[in-house]
C-alpha cells in the first residue's frame, strides 16, 4: 500500500485529468438526483382493551349440598416478605412482553445520525448513458493516450449491459478501473527467475528511456533479495551512464565491469559473461546505449550483441528488457515494435509515470502487445520502483482509493 499512495500521489497529471473530464462528461447532460427518503412508518393503532367482565358472586354452599370436590383458593395475604426465586428462575428470567402500540422510533438525526449513514441526504448527478456519453468517453481516454482502438474496446465493454442506466461519475470511475484491471491482469508477471547461472539480463531502449538507473535500482533489490549481481557498463560511449552505475553499484555493493570509453559494447558483454560465470553470479545485467528506433546503424549494433551473446550462450539474454518514458505517450508502441523485431524483447518497464499526463499508453501497450509489465517506477529514490500491480495501477490512473 505504501507503493499505491505514492503511485496515487504521483499520477495526478493522468489521474486528474480523468478526474475531471469524467466529472465533466456526467455534469453536461446529468441531473442532479437525491436520494429517496423512506416513508414514514404508520403507526399502529392501539388495539382496545377489553371490558372488564363482572365476577360472578360466591354464593354460599347450602347446609345440605355437598361442597365442590375442589373448592376455589380464596386469596391468602401474604407476609411482607419477599420469598427468594429459585435459581433456574435466575438464570433465566421469562421475557418481557413488548406492548404492540409503542410508536414508531424516528429516524436518527444530527452527528450521530450522519455517522450511522442517516441525516442529510446527498445530491449525486447521473447521466443515462447513451452514444454521445460513450463518444464523450472515448474522446477522454485518447487524450490520456490510450490509444483510438482501446479506448473503444474499453468504453464497448463499459457499456455493455448498461445503454440507458442513469450512471455517477463514481460509478463510471469504478467501471473504468475495472475494465482496466481487466485488461492488464494477464501481463503483471515479475522477471523470472532461471536456474541458469548466469542468467544474463539485456537492457535496451532508447535515449533518456531510464536505462542505465532502472538497471541500479534492479540490482540493487536483487542484491537485498540474496542473489548475487553483476553489472556490465555496456554504454561504452556516454562516460556518465558508466558513473552513474558505479554509484548504483557502490550503493547496492555489486561489481560493476567497464571498458575505455569508445570500447566495443559487444566485445565488453562476451568478456562480462565470462567473468560472471567464473565468479558464479546469479545474474548479469547488461546496460546498452541509448538508441532512436529511427537508426538503423545503432539498432544494428544492438543486433550484434546479441548475436555476441550467444556464440558464449545460445540461450542467452534469457531476459530483455526495454526500458519505456511513460513522457513518449504513442511513440512507445513503435518502440516495442522496433525492439521487439531486433532484441525479442521479453519484457517491459516503464519509467517517469510521475511526470506525465499520458499514463493510459501502459494500458495500450498491456492490449496490442501482451508483454509482461515487470516493473513501473515513479521517481528517482530506490523504493520508487515496485512490481506491477493492475488494481491499484488502475485505481490510482482513475483517481479510486485501493481495495
Amino acid at each position: 500500500m505504501a507503493f499505491f499512495s505514492k503511485l496515487k500521489e504521483r499520477l495526478f497529471k493522468s489521474s486528474s485529468k480523468l478526474d475531471e473530464g469524467l466529472e465533466a462528461i456526467v455534469e453536461d447532460g446529468g441531473e442532479p438526483e437525491t436520494p429517496p427518503s423512506p416513508e414514514p412508518e404508520t403507526p399502529t393503532p392501539p388495539r382496545p382493551e377489553p371490558e372488564p367482565q363482572p365476577e360472578p358472586p360466591v354464593v354460599p354452599p347450602q347446609p345440605d349440598e355437598t361442597p365442590p370436590p375442589t373448592p376455589v383458593e380464596q386469596p391468602v395475604e401474604r407476609p411482607q416478605e419477599v420469598p427468594q426465586p429459585p435459581p433456574e428462575a435466575i438464570a433465566t428470567p421469562a421475557p418481557m412482553e413488548i406492548p404492540d402500540d409503542l410508536p414508531a422510533a424516528a429516524p436518527r438525526a444530527g452527528f450521530l445520525g450522519r455517522l450511522l449513514g442517516r441525516g442529510e441526504e446527498r445530491v449525486v448527478t447521473r447521466r443515462a448513458l447513451d452514444d454521445d456519453m460513450l463518444e464523450s468517453l472515448e474522446e477522454l481516454l485518447i487524450t490520456a493516450d490510450m490509444g483510438v482502438e482501446t479506448a473503444m474496446r474499453v468504453t464497448a465493454n463499459m457499456a455493455e449491459g448498461r445503454m440507458g442506466k442513469r450512471l455517477s461519475s463514481q460509478e463510471i470511475k469504478e467501471l473504468l478501473a475495472h475494465e482496466i484491471a481487466r485488461i492488464m491482469e494477464p501481463v503483471a508477471r515479475p522477471m523470472p527467475i532461471y536456474a541458469k547461472r548466469p542468467q544474463v539480463v539485456l537492457v535496451v531502449g532508447v535515449n533518456g528511456s531510464g536505462k542505465t538507473t532502472t538497471i541500479g535500482k534492479l540490482a540493487s533489490q536483487f542484491k537485498a533479495a540474496g542473489k548475487s549481481v553483476v553489472i556490465a557498463a555496456g554504454d561504452t560511449f556516454r562516460a556518465a551512464a558508466v558513473e552513474q552505475l558505479q554509484i548504483w553499484g557502490d550503493r547496492a555493493g555489486v561489481p560493476v565491469l567497464t571498458a575505455p570509453e569508445g570500447s566495443d559494447p559487444a566485445s565488453l558483454a562476451f568478456d562480462a559473461m565470462t567473468k560472471a560465470e567464473a565468479d558464479g553470479a546469479d545474474l548479469l545485467m547488461i546496460d546498452t546505449a541509448g538508441r532512436l528506433q529511427n537508426r538503423a546503424d545503432l539498432m544494428e549494433e544492438l543486433s550484434k550483441i546479441v548475436r555476441v551473446i550467444r556464440k558464449k550462450d545460445p540461450d542467452a539474454p534469457h531476459n530483455t528488457l526495454l526500458v519505456l518514458d511513460a513522457t513518449t505517450g504513442q511513440n512507445a508502441l513503435s518502440q516495442v515494435e522496433i525492439f521487439q523485431k531486433l532484441a525479442d524483447v521479453s519484457g517491459l518497464v516503464m519509467t517517469k509515470l510521475d511526470g506525465t499526463a499520458r499514463g493510459g499508453v501502459l494500458v495500450a501497450l498491456a492490449d496490442k502487445f501482451g508483454l509482461p509489465i515487470h516493473a513501473i517506477g515513479v521517481g528517482e529514490q530506490i523504493d520508487d520502483l515496485a512490481p506491477f500491480d493492475p488494481e491499484e495501477f488502475a485505481a490510482a490512473l482513475t483517481g479510486l482509493d485501493a481495495r
